[in-house]
């Protein structure tokens, strides 16, 4: 059995909206009643509190108004924090949620029909038939098992459903390979010399944001004109997100359709963006997630995703004789005739290709 999710745009009413944030808020109290109690008891004995959302009902009797399998999650959510912190200690100690974050969220689960997507609506426990936006449509053989109600900065609202479904993946041998070289501006150049010709969208919107940010810092905390001008800046940025995951998903989606095997480099995006004065080229390409919807995407049809050492020197090898040219390793080179055999090289569509081929080699290893 496999699991996959789908995530909706909901349309609650004013209503449903309050009962939103009242699961909400009561999620993040439970959470951060039973941390609290949890580091009481612990200091006082030594020893781990198994506590749970219904012993809290008798003093709070406001929690028997929400879902009360939202609360159970938050519980699991927590305990699974609390016990991966004493198995492995730099993984971080649970921390509080805070009542001021932008991004809220709950889950709750399918039990005896409760939750069903009818009709252009959800049914979902304790709010009712939520309007919803259906993109596509669900396969006759999943079942639904969870879902996850989130607000985003914006004031948006989405629900992320998770389906069971019987996984009969078969492996498909691998024929056709494409090596991919990563763009700082066009997020990749490929094996056969295409480019992706990224948009660019945070620059495209970066001048309007400056602007509206400019304007929310000059506003005084705590009035109604700033909260109001966050929120728009907040969509301002979704907008920005939503137009960058859009073209990441049609883009990887026309490579898995076409090729067997695709091989990257494992770039570590968090260091180049941190060491390098690229942050903002970086982030905004997206790099990463194109990575991971590839991966999932060539998974889903048996084919395969291979990631290539980032100490493999692509952009120093001659695709061709294989002579390793040094001199390339600066950046500023971007086209370079080989010494040894004199053919003559685009840097990235050559490192694309020493990419591919290394990919193969361990494809076939």
């Amino acid at each position: 059995m496999a699991n996959k999710a789908y995530k909706f745009r909901i349309y609650p009413n004013s209503e449903q909206q309050v009962l939103f944030a009242r699961t909400f808020g009561c999620v993040r109290f439970v959470y951060n009643r039973m941390l609290a109690d949890k580091i009481k008891y612990y200091k006082e004995t030594g020893k781990k509190l198994n506590n749970t959302p219904a012993q809290y009902k008798k003093e709070y009797e406001w929690l028997k108004e929400v879902d009360s399998l939202s609360l159970a999650n938050a519980q699991m959510n927590l305990q699974r924090a609390y016990n991966n912190f004493f198995r492995r200690p730099e993984m971080g100690f649970p921390k509080f949620k805070s009542k001021k974050s932008n991004r809220k969220s709950y889950t709750t689960n399918c039990i005896n029909g409760n939750i069903s997507i009818e009709s252009g609506y959800i049914k979902l426990p304790k709010i009712g038939f939520v309007k919803l936006k259906q993109h596509r449509r669900i396969p006759s053989g999943y079942k639904l098992k969870s879902v996850t109600v989130s607000q985003t900065a914006g004031g948006q609202y989405y629900a992320s459903v998770l389906f069971e479904y019987e996984s009969q993946i078969r492996k498909k041998e691998l024929c056709n390979f494409l090596g991919l070289d990563f763009s700082m501006h066009g997020l990749y150049k490929d094996s056969n010399g295409n480019e992706s010709a990224y948009p660019r969208y945070y620059r495209q919107a970066e001048k309007r944001l400056k602007r509206e940010q400019r304007r929310l810092s000059l506003m005084q905390k705590g009035s109604e004109n700033r909260n109001r001008q966050r929120i728009k800046v907040a969509k301002l940025h979704g907008k920005v997100a939503n137009q960058r995951k859009d073209f990441l998903h049609k883009e990887s989606r026309q490579i898995a359709n076409v090729y067997d095997c695709v091989c990257v480099e494992d770039l570590d995006m968090k260091a180049m963006s941190q060491t390098l004065n690229f942050g903002k080229s970086v982030s905004d390409n997206g790099w990463g997630m194109f990575v991971t919807f590839l991966k999932y995407k060539l998974e889903e049809q048996g084919k395969r995703l291979i990631k290539v050492d980032k100490f493999f020197a692509s952009s120093q090898i001659c695709s061709c004789c294989g002579y390793k040219n040094s001199e390339t390793k600066n950046m500023s080179i971007r086209a370079w005739d080989c010494p040894e055999c004199g053919a003559h090289h685009d840097r990235d569509e050559n490192a694309a290709i020493n990419i591919r081929n290394e990919g193969m080699r361990i494809a076939f290893a």
